[in-house]
């Protein structure tokens, strides 16, 4: 029999396209398959006895069974049922050797096909070491089909697959691993008995990873190592940032005492005082506090925790209907929702992609951080609860799991009315365990809190500047406060009597506006306000907490922190929720949802707490 396609099939991330890329050079062109928005790879391979073969590099799959439209193609093409594309003659399965046991379920599937297949062992020299040693020979065995050991990125073992490629059209296919009848569940046991019989020797370390993974992914234990783990974060995020906020805020105090020192009472002094220094100041104060969670967080990732605490809490959101897919975006926006609510197009079922973008809000972004901070500074007593447990740190906690909370219930609530569907399944490979690089951290440290001073002086800048200028003019009338006489006092009048009833009053109504521009402009608007309003220099350099302990009840305070929870995000992440669901109509469902959980949040904390004598 002629060979003349070969196709590479295999788990995403198994090396297919370095081993593709080997293989067949710059001799490759690449298009999209017909009707879909799937990359096609296609390139010529040489045999060696001349002959020249089609390969085609299909998208990373974990099972025939497809759930994506890259699986769908991948299947199409191995079964020979996509238009205008030919039945490979060989499959070429790629497995990695550090995973051989979760990518050998997809190559049972592939060999009980009865096709002509080869497995090309990719990846021993990383297997090696992390201290495997893989036995090709007892894998071949195992398998019934011919495996050849590759190391695609030095170009070991090109020869000896082309060569194995070559010889399929004599294969005994009686020889082989009879699979074609099992179901999932018995394919993952004999995945793990075939990777058992073919491991020569296995490292210490190696070991010790398996035990941690039992132990970090225990249905029991693993949410607990989570949750105290998170627990711990926002104790440091209190703890150890206080010096640094601190000395910051000194630093601007400082800056405010100069300007008014040794500028002349006026225009420009009042600008750089009460909006500039006041206003910017009040938000890059919390850059400690968003250094010390982003250590953590990038700490998690580069150590290979973070796919653990996906795979965990893939068991909850399956409890909500939820497709696991939904974590790694979902993961995203607790940095920012905007590069969360993009990273859903890797979701394939457009319900659980839209039920997605509808919750990412409610997680709690970096931006929400200062506005936590700054009210629980000022509100809540830096008191010890138990040994290294604070109660500031207890507070922001329950603040982070309530946004859980409500995006768990709000996906509830979508997947059972607007969004209704089964949730489909979900795969992730777990990477390896190591040490997070040092310079890896200070440099994505480094990139985060440039974003953050960069945004501190962008749109925070401008948007106080323009909210200063409001609050400025006209100019009050003797025995007129200046905040009633202002246009942003006009303005905030009428949006007292919808918030009024949930405890706020018009500073706070004041800020809610330019909180649309960005969470961290809430503190900034603040500031502002009372530095405006503020009858002396005295008053106007205290910092914000004191000015908000002195004219907000703790119910008052309580309510701001529990609409922060589920206000919506700012209007670029709107924007970005319309381009992505090509409309308005689920933007502004998103919107009317999350202003309705706000204030409902708002008022039942507001009034639950002025039933206990907080207000």
């Amino acid at each position: 029999m002629a060979i003349t396609t070969a196709a590479l099939v295999g788990n995403p991330n198994a090396g297919k396209s370095a081993l593709f890329n080997a293989l067949t050079g710059a001799r490759q062109k690449i298009a999209n398959y017909p009707g879909v928005t799937v990359e096609r790879k296609a390139g010529r391979l040489v045999l060696p006895s001349g002959a020249p073969v089609e390969l085609v590099d299909l998208p990373g799959s974990y099972s025939l069974d497809p759930s994506s439209p890259d699986e769908e193609v991948t299947r199409s093409v191995v079964m020979g049922e996509f238009a205008g594309e030919a039945q490979p003659d060989v499959l070429v399965i790629v497995l990695d050797a550090a995973n051989l046991e979760q990518h050998l379920v997809l190559a049972q599937e592939l060999i009980g096909l009865g096709r002509p297949t080869v497995v090309a062992l990719n990846m021993v020299d990383l297997a090696e070491r992390d201290g495997l040693v893989i036995d090709p020979a007892a894998l071949a065995d195992a398998l019934g089909v011919p495996v050849v050991p590759t190391v695609a990125v030095r170009r070991r073992g090109l020869v000896e697959l082309a060569t194995a490629i070559e010889a399929c059209h004599s294969q005994d296919i009686s020889q082989r691993h009879q699979v074609a009848k099992l179901t999932l569940p018995e394919r993952r046991l004999a995945a793990h008995s075939i990777a058992a019989g073919a491991l020569l020797s296995e490292s210490g370390v190696h070991q010790l990873h398996a035990k941690l993974d039992k132990l970090l992914l225990h249905p029991w234990a693993g949410p607990l190592i989570l949750f105290g783990l998170l627990f711990v974060i926002f104790q440091a995020v209190f703890a150890w940032a206080t010096p640094f906020a601190d000395a910051l805020d000194a630093a601007v105090s400082a800056l405010i005492g100069l300007a008014q020192a040794y500028l002349p009472a006026g225009f420009m002094r009042d600008l750089l005082t009460q909006g500039v220094l006041t206003g910017v100041g009040s938000v890059v104060v919390f850059l400690p506090q968003i250094v010390i969670l982003f250590a953590f967080i990038l700490a998690m990732e580069q150590s290979g925790y973070m796919a653990r605490a996906a795979f965990i809490m893939d068991r909850l959101m399956a409890y909500v209907g939820l497709s696991g897919r939904s974590f790694i975006p979902l993961l995203s926006s607790f940095a920012c929702a905007i590069p969360g609510i993009m990273a859903t197009r890797s979701i394939a079922d457009p319900k659980d992609r839209l039920t997605t973008i509808l919750i990412a809000p409610l997680m709690t972004c970096s931006a929400r951080l200062p506005v936590y901070a700054v009210i629980i500074a000022g509100f809540i007593p830096a008191t010890r609860v138990a040994p290294g447990i604070g109660l500031q740190g207890l507070v922001l906690f329950a603040l982070y799991l309530a946004g859980i909370v409500g995006a768990m219930l709000a996906a509830l609530i979508l997947r059972r009315t607007v969004t209704k569907g089964a949730a489909s399944g979900f795969i992730m490979e777990m990477p390896r365990y190591q040490w997070p690089p040092l310079r890896d951290l200070a440099i994505g440290l480094w990139q985060r809190a440039w974003v953050f001073l960069r945004r501190a002086g962008t749109i925070i800048f401008a948007v106080t500047v323009v909210l200063w200028l409001l609050l400025s003019f006209p100019k009050a009338g003797p025995g007129e406060s200046q905040s009633d006489a202002s246009i942003a006092g006009h303005i905030a009048s009428g949006l007292a009597v919808v918030v009024e009833p949930i405890g706020f009053n018009r500073e706070i109504a004041l800020s809610l506006i330019p909180a649309m521009a960005a969470r961290e402009v809430a503190v900034s608007a603040l500031a502002t306000t009372y530095a405006v309003n503020a009858t002396n220099d005295e008053d106007a350099a205290a910092g914000l907490a004191v000015q908000l302990q002195a004219d907000w009840s703790l119910a008052t305070a309580l309510a701001f922190l529990a609409w922060f929870v589920f206000a919506p995000q700012c209007l670029s992440t709107i924007a970005v929720a319309r381009r992505e669901t090509n409309g308005w109509k689920w933007p502004v469902v998103m919107l009317a949802y999350l202003f309705a959980a706000a204030w409902l949040a708002a008022g039942a904390t507001y009034w639950t707490a002025v039933a206990f004598g907080l207000g």
